[in-house]
């Protein structure tokens, strides 16, 4: 990989934890500001617009390929583009508005019929899936067959999707109110969203060979295919609604593209993981504290466990550190940790200092 000469070594690291062995440490993606460059600044032009500040691949290539270079990628990190424009693929005919923040981009709500069927097909013609298919055209060439990982579509799940149309407390009334409508509401969404995703691994596969690990925000890589999953309005549902209107959706999604990795949003959705455990497709779980809470550490420990006792990864986002004292109480051959250091320095010798905390937890176990 291009800007990651040592992806051989991270990629047999990864494939030890999909596979649940140990590799000398728990897998550890740790990126720092690079001392110096690896290549040229490359000019990006400004965004012409809001829309374009997302979308716009003349404005978004150059400035993601500066990023890779200034970029220390270490341990089982990698370069891979973070591109919310992905949202847009779930277009349901309502637009977007984009803040000039560029801090996320809305879906406009819409007027929806609850005396008439849902209508959310997928729509390989639509002006906004087409736009972004530029983009992430423009994001295949520039990475060729292993230049950097272009990963998943960043596409939200269906279950999120029909919030945002209707707003967070019309969702809940409708649940109530309109439980059939909604349930095959939320079942057209969870086609389309698994339609967007075969569509845009079609395209990526044919050129590239880092294809459908996760791009962006969350660095995972597996030596086989899988699928993001999250349910963010999952905090605000009953177990017994979880399973109703939510689940489905996971169950469609896991026999259709074979393993999960599920983004467990909050501790209000803990609730839930007995559920999302009883799912032998549901490989890896991410666990996100929130906002207001303890940042992942050892405050969250008893969910941690949980989570490695049904024999499945734990996938944490934290600083660095809080990283020692988990390696010494968690299974580190179900373990994946994502920081970052303030040197590239600091990210060499936390990798260093992760195989000796690695090796005491080996020799009290």
């Amino acid at each position: 990989m291009h800007y990651k000469p040592d992806w051989q070594e991270a990629a047999q690291r990864w494939t030890a934890l999909w596979e649940g062995r140990c590799g000398g440490r728990p897998c550890i993606a740790v990126t720092a500001p690079r001392g110096k460059r690896t290549g040229p600044e490359r000019p990006a032009p400004p965004a012409r617009d809001l829309v374009s500040g997302w979308l716009d691949p003349a404005h978004i290539i150059p400035a993601m390929l500066n990023g890779f270079e200034s970029t220390f990628w270490g341990g089982e990190a990698y370069p891979s583009p973070y591109l919310l424009g992905g949202w847009v693929t779930m277009d349901c005919g309502a637009g977007f508005a984009f803040p000039e923040d560029y801090s996320t981009i809305w879906f406009n709500r819409a007027k929806l019929d609850f005396d008439r069927p849902p209508n959310f097909g997928f729509d390989p013609e639509n002006p906004w899936l087409r736009r972004y298919e530029a983009l992430h055209g423009a994001c295949v060439e520039a990475a060729g067959e292993d230049g950097f990982l272009v990963g998943q579509v960043t596409a939200l799940p269906g279950n999120d999707v029909l919030p945002l149309l209707l707003g967070t407390q019309e969702f809940l009334t409708a649940l109530l109110d309109h439980p059939l409508w909604m349930r095959s509401a939320l079942g057209q969404l969870a086609e389309k969203h698994a339609r967007v995703m075969e569509h845009f691994f079609a395209l990526t596969r044919a050129v590239c060979r880092y294809w459908y690990g996760i791009a962006g925000w969350a660095h995972f890589w597996a030596p086989e295919p899988f699928l993001v999953a999250q349910s963010d309005v999952s905090c605000m549902l009953s177990p017994d609604m979880f399973a109703e209107f939510v689940l489905p959706e996971l169950d469609l999604l896991g026999g259709r593209f074979g393993r999960l990795w599920y983004h467990l949003d909050g501790p209000a959705a803990r609730r839930h993981l007995p559920t999302l455990l009883s799912r032998d497709y549901l490989r890896v779980i991410q666990f996100t504290p929130g906002e207001g809470q303890s940042p992942n550490g050892p405050a969250w420990l008893d969910i941690y466990k949980e989570i490695q006792a049904a024999g499945r990864i734990v996938w944490l986002g934290l600083p660095p550190e809080n990283i020692e004292p988990l390696i010494r109480l968690l299974d580190p051959a179900l373990l994946c940790f994502q920081t970052q250091t303030r040197t590239e320095g600091e990210a060499r010798e936390l990798l260093s200092a992760a195989e000796r905390w690695t090796k005491t937890w080996r020799a009290s176990h």
